[in-house]
């Protein structure tokens, strides 16, 4: 009965802490790639960079808009609702604070790309500056 408990206990701690994003998907730098390359025609969207603006000037995602996270709670005005938005920063870490932040928002359109910019950049794909 014990080791019942116990496997239950364990199991239901393990679920817990399951990494599964809820209200945001998480997407790879090739797949978020590959939308950039398709563009707008599918469906509107905006990468939105949560780095610092001196992170951002070295090199960032064509295209991207810059909102660090750190402000991000009090810009939520400058991201469009109506848009798929698909979030990053340099390694995941504030890119799903980001994510989290605009769900909790109300934003229901919200992907965080998995290895943000050091999977961009190690992919070789383009960045602007």
């Amino acid at each position: 009965m014990y080791k019942l408990l116990i496997v239950l206990t364990l199991t239901l701690f393990i679920s817990a802490c399951d990494s599964t994003p809820v209200g945001y998907t998480n997407i790879s730098v090739q797949d978020a790639h590959a939308v950039l390359k398709q563009g707008t025609k599918a469906e509107p969207f905006l990468f939105l960079d949560v780095r610092t603006s001196g992170e951002y000037s070295g090199g960032h995602v064509p295209s991207a808009k810059n909102i660090p996270v750190q402000v991000l709670a009090s810009r939520l005005a400058e991201v469009p609702k109506d848009k798929t938005v698909y979030v990053y920063c340099e390694s995941g870490v504030r890119s799903t604070k980001a994510a989290n932040l605009l769900v909790d928002a109300g934003y229901t359109n919200v992907i965080n790309m998995k290895a943000s910019m050091r999977g961009w950049r190690g992919a070789g794909f383009e960045t602007e500056r």
